[in-house]
């Protein structure tokens, strides 16, 4: 990869051997290794067991949840915050375990509209609890730096299963909850695509 980055500075008309490049190679191999750790995570291991067997029924809401991703079309960052929420059947999850959850599948190559999905499906599989909500809110740098370059818009995404895709009321109150904290940037309407390749 280290090459293959040295090539590209190159191409650019850059010299990969002055003193402010000569270890940049190095340097974005390993942000990308890191970036992209996702894809070598055991949900499993990540979640380490910590799902317990208790008598509650209400909705639990982990909100605010910091995410910082890489779009796959352009490879810039896109990042925001995540909000979780989910009514137990039998069983919960460690509270800590959730943002976890939510970096599994941040640190990949992605496009928001998935991983909301796959955190909000992950969730259903693991603890087949009566309902799952996932609100991402995100800023796209391949929106704001290129392209239309809108610096103050963002994209939102929603999965919604269970309880929360049937009952409006449960729906609602998950909503008018994360609003609280997210300083009502939450949109009323329907988010289109996160991110347009061109």
């Amino acid at each position: 990869m280290q090459d293959l980055i040295r090539q590209l500075l190159v191409e650019l008309g850059e010299d990969p051997a002055r003193e402010g490049l000569a270890r940049t190679p190095l340097r974005v191999e390993k942000a990308l290794k890191f970036l992209t750790s996702g894809y070598d995570a055991d949900i499993d291991q990540v979640l380490n067991g910590a799902l317990f067997t208790v008598d509650y029924n209400e909705m639990v809401i982990v909100k605010d949840i910091d995410f910082y991703s890489l779009c796959e079309h352009h490879l810039l960052p896109f990042f925001g915050k995540c909000h979780v929420a989910y009514i137990p059947q039998r069983h919960v999850i460690g509270l800590s375990k959730i943002p976890r959850l939510v970096d599994v599948f941040a640190r990949r190559l992605q496009v928001q509209e998935r991983m909301t999905n796959q955190i909000a499906e992950t969730i259903r599989q693991k603890i087949d609890p009566l309902g799952v909500a996932i609100v991402c809110e995100g800023t796209h740098l391949c929106m704001s730096m290129r392209g239309v370059e809108k610096q103050n818009s963002f994209a939102v995404t929603s999965a919604m299963l269970g309880a929360f895709r049937d009952n409006a009321r449960t729906r609602m109150e998950f909503l008018e909850l994360i609003k609280g904290r997210a300083g009502g940037s939450l949109a009323t309407g329907p988010a289109g695509l996160a991110c347009i390749a061109d």
